[in-house]
């Protein structure tokens, strides 16, 4: 997992609010929600600049789920 440091460089943004929102419900008693908002403000500054900006609140649902995923599995 990054560094706090890492991840507070990257401001929320509504596509991020609502990611952490329902990524929260989804991963709810399972992961913290420090967890998921580390996890999606780190797949937001990855996705910066490399996803069309039509595509970006999809998009980062879905890195952020599958790193969730991940996490949750302990792989």
């Amino acid at each position: 997992m990054e560094s706090p440091l890492i991840t507070q460089q990257v401001q929320p943004d509504r596509y991020c609010l609502e990611a952490v929102s329902r990524l929260n419900a989804e991963f709810h008693g399972v992961l913290s929600r420090e967890v998921i908002t580390g996890t999606v403000l780190t797949a937001r500054r990855d996705l910066e600049g490399r996803v069309a900006f039509e595509a970006l609140a999809e998009m980062l649902h879905h890195l952020a789920r599958h790193r969730l995923d991940r996490i949750r599995d302990g792989a």
